[in-house]
C-alpha cells in the first residue's frame, strides 16, 4: 500500500501540501486530479524521493520498483526495440552475464532467473507495446535519433510500461499520444496487474482506466470511488450538501441566539438561555464552500456565409513537390462539426495546414468563400510568442487596430481576467499559453477553426469550457484531437484519414475504437505488423455487426438514464426540502412541520441513495457489456 500521512509542503513560500492524507491499496488504480498548478507533478516527484516534504510521511513496501517516465527522451543510434528491453535492468544484467559466466552453479542460477522473469518473451512483449503506441516494425528498428522530441517521449512511455513497476506514476501520459495511441493505452493500463497512481485531464481515461479519483484542493487529498464522471457526481452532491448544511445550521444559530438575546435576564428564563448557549459555544462551524473559479471562454460569432465556404475536388497535397494525400474531395459547411481520425503520421495535420492556407495543392482544386476567414490553432505556435510580453502586449502585437481596452475584453471571453491578462507569458502555465493562442486564433471572428491538438495542458474544467464554447459557435470547426471526450461531445462527422487519402468513416467513437480493436487483433492473427494503418471499414458486414452491438446495448442504456433521471428528480425533492428546513421561520412553530419535513428527507436521501446504486450498477454493466462487445 502506498500510505501519505500528514505530507505538508511548500514551493518558493507557497503551500501546495497542508497536512494531506491519503492511502492507496496494492493493485489499485487511481487518478490524481486537481486544478492546474495545484500540486500533482510535485506529489509525484515527492513520492519517487526527488524533493523531500517539509513534514510528514510517504510509504510504501520496502520491495515495491517505483516507476516514472523519464524526463529526458532517449537519443542516439539503439534502436527503438534494444532501447526499451535495455529499460529492465535486471533482464540486461543477467543476459549479459549469461554469455560470460563460467562458473555452472551460476549459469544455472541465471538461467532460472531469466525463465522466472519470462526473458524469453521481452522482445515481443517490448515490441506490442511500442506498436500500441505507434511504432511499425521499420520504426522499431531505427535509432531513436531519428524520431522527433515527441516521438521519443512515446518511447519513454514505452520503457516504463515494459518495466512493469509495482507503482506506476504517469504524468499526462496522453500529451504526445495520437487518438489511436490513447486509446490503446487506456487498454493497456485497464488490463495492468500492479499500482497506478495517473495525473490526467484526459476524462475518458479517468473513467476507463482507473477505479478510483484522489482529488488535490486546497492542499489537501480526498479520496473518492470510481472514475471521473462519478466523482464530479459525488462531488457536487457532497457540497451541496454541505452548503445545505451550513445554511441549516447558520438559521439554528439565529434562532438560538435570538432566544438568548431575549430571555437571558429575565430570572425565569435565565438557566434555558445560559444553556442554550453553551450550545450556541458547542456549535462545531461548517465551512463555507469554497470553489477555485471556473474557467470559461466564447468564440466572437462571425457573419454567415452562403454554402459552401471550402470546397475540395481531387486535390493532393505534400511538401517539396511529393504528396502526402492524395485524390481529397471535401465539402465544408458553417454548420459542419468533422474530426480526423488517423495514426499520427498519416497526414491529418497536413490536411489542416491545407485548409488552412499553409500549404498550397499540388494538384485539383481547392474553391474558398472569397470572404471566408480562417482561425488556425496547433501547439507548435506556443513557440511563436513573445515569453517577455505580457497576454495584453501579445494581442495589441496581432489586433493593431484594436484599443488597449477591447482586447482586454477579447481576452477576458477567454479566461483571462486584468491580473493574469497582465502576467508575462513567461509566467503563464501551460494552459494558460493554450488558452491565450486560442484568443489570439479567433480575434477576427473566423468562420472556420481548425483545431490541431487544442486540449494539451489544458486541465478537465478548461477542457469542458472548450465543450461549450465549440458547441456554442456557429461557424464551422474541424479538430485533430487524442480526447475522445471533445471529440463525442462536438463532433457530428468523422473523417478517417489513412492510405494516403481522406474518407467518411461510417460509425461512431465507440465503432471506431472497436474497429481498431479488432483490426489489431486481425493483424496479430494473420502475422502482420501491428502498427499498419487501419483502412476504412465499408462492408454492410460491419455496419450491421455495429448495429446489433449497439440494439444489444440499448436496454443497459435505458436502465443508466433511468436511473440518471430518478436521480436528478430526487436530488431537486431533496434541494425543496432542505430549503424548507432552511427556513428560520419553522422553527418558530410547535414542530410537527419540522419533524415531518425531517423524515420526509430522511425517507428522500434513502430513496436517493438507492437510485445512485442503480445507476453504478447499471453503468458497470453497461461497461463491461461494451468491453465484451468491443
Amino acid at each position: 500500500m502506498l500510505q501519505i500521512n500528514d505530507l505538508s509542503h511548500r514551493i518558493a513560500g507557497r503551500l501546495l501540501f497542508d497536512g494531506a492524507g491519503v492511502a492507496v491499496p496494492a493493485g489499485h488504480h487511481v487518478g490524481l486530479v486537481g486544478r492546474n498548478g495545484s500540486g500533482k507533478t510535485t506529489l509525484l516527484r515527492l513520492i519517487t524521493g526527488e524533493l523531500q516534504a517539509d513534514d510528514g510521511e510517504i510509504s510504501m513496501p520496502g520491495r515495491w520498483r517505483v516507476g516514472t517516465v523519464a524526463q529526458e527522451a532517449p537519443s542516439g543510434e539503439t534502436s527503438l526495440l534494444d532501447t526499451v528491453l535495455a529499460a529492465d535492468h535486471e533482464r540486461a544484467a543477467l543476459m549479459a552475464e549469461a554469455d560470460t559466466a563460467t562458473d555452472p552453479h551460476r549459469i544455472a542460477e541465471v538461467h532460472n532467473r531469466l525463465a522466472e522473469i519470462e526473458a524469453h518473451s521481452a522482445p515481443a512483449r517490448a515490441a506490442a507495446i511500442l506498436a500500441g503506441l505507434g511504432f511499425d516494425e521499420t520504426q522499431q528498428a531505427g535509432p531513436c535519433a531519428a524520431l522527433s522530441g515527441g516521438m521519443r517521449m512515446r518511447v519513454a512511455l514505452a520503457q516504463v510500461l515494459f518495466n512493469r513497476p509495482d507503482l506506476l506514476l504517469l504524468d499526462e501520459p496522453t500529451n504526445h499520444l495520437d487518438l489511436e495511441a490513447t486509446l490503446w493505452l487506456e487498454s493497456y493500463l485497464q488490463r495492468y496487474p500492479y499500482t497506478i497512481l495517473l495525473v490526467s485531464h484526459d476524462r475518458d481515461l479517468l473513467n476507463r482506466a482507473v477505479g478510483g479519483i484522489v482529488h488535490l484542493h486546497a492542499g489537501k487529498l480526498e479520496s473518492y470511488t470510481g472514475g471521473y464522471d462519478r466523482f464530479e457526481t459525488t462531488r457536487r452532491l457532497k457540497l451541496e450538501h454541505q452548503s445545505a448544511m451550513r445554511t441549516k445550521q447558520e438559521a439554528q444559530r439565529r434562532h438560538i441566539q435570538a432566544f438568548v438575546d431575549r430571555f437571558r435576564y429575565k430570572a425565569s428564563k435565565a438557566r434555558q438561555a445560559q444553556s442554550r448557549l453553551k450550545a450556541l459555544e458547542r456549535m462545531e462551524p461548517i465551512a463555507a464552500v469554497s470553489e477555485d473559479a471556473t474557467v470559461t471562454f466564447a468564440f466572437p460569432e462571425p457573419k454567415e456565409l452562403a454554402p459552401p465556404i471550402l470546397t475540395l475536388d481531387k486535390v493532393s497535397v505534400g511538401y517539396d513537390g511529393q504528396p502526402v494525400l492524395k485524390n481529397l474531395s471535401l465539402r465544408i459547411d458553417m454548420d459542419d462539426r468533422l474530426a480526423l481520425l488517423g495514426a499520427n503520421g498519416n497526414g491529418k495535420s497536413t490536411l489542416v495546414k491545407l485548409l488552412a492556407g499553409r500549404l498550397q495543392p499540388l494538384g485539383g482544386e481547392l474553391r474558398r468563400s472569397p470572404r471566408l476567414r480562417v482561425g488556425y490553432f496547433a501547439q507548435h505556435q506556443a513557440d511563436e510568442l513573445d515569453v517577455a510580453a505580457t497576454g495584453v502586449q501579445q494581442a495589441l502585437a496581432v489586433m493593431p487596430k484594436a484599443t488597449e481596452e477591447q482586447a482586454r475584453r477579447h481576452l477576458g471571453c477567454f479566461g483571462f481576467p486584468q491580473e493574469r491578462a497582465e502576467t508575462r507569458i513567461a509566467d503563464m502555465s501551460g494552459g494558460e499559453k493554450a488558452r491565450l493562442l486560442l484568443a489570439l486564433m479567433a480575434r477576427e471572428s473566423p468562420h472556420i477553426l481548425l483545431l490541431d491538438e487544442p486540449t494539451n495542458h489544458l486541465d478537465v474544467d478548461s477542457r469542458q469550457a472548450l465543450v461549450q464554447a465549440i458547441n456554442a459557435y456557429p461557424g464551422a470547426v474541424i479538430l485533430i484531437s487524442h480526447d475522445p471526450h471533445l471529440i463525442e461531445m462536438t463532433a457530428d462527422r468523422l473523417l478517417l484519414v489513412a492510405d494516403g487519402t481522406c474518407q467518411p468513416f461510417d460509425g461512431d467513437l465507440a465503432d471506431y475504437r472497436r474497429w481498431l480493436l479488432s483490426t489489431s487483433r486481425a493483424s496479430k492473427g494473420n502475422g502482420a505488423d501491428a502498427g499498419t494503418t487501419a483502412r476504412a471499414p465499408g462492408r454492410k458486414e460491419e455496419r450491421r455487426a455495429a448495429a446489433e452491438v449497439r440494439a444489444a446495448l440499448a436496454p443497459l442504456r435505458r436502465q443508466a438514464a433511468d436511473a440518471e433521471k430518478r436521480i436528478a428528480k430526487l436530488e431537486r425533492d431533496k434541494a425543496d426540502l432542505e430549503a424548507q428546513l432552511a427556513d428560520p421561520a419553522l422553527y418558530a412553530g410547535s414542530g410537527d412541520q419540522l419533524t415531518d419535513l425531517q423524515k420526509q428527507l430522511h425517507g428522500v436521501r434513502t430513496m436517493l441513495e438507492e437510485a445512485e446504486t442503480a445507476w453504478l450498477d447499471a453503468q458497470t454493466a453497461l461497461e463491461e457489456a461494451t468491453a465484451v462487445a468491443g
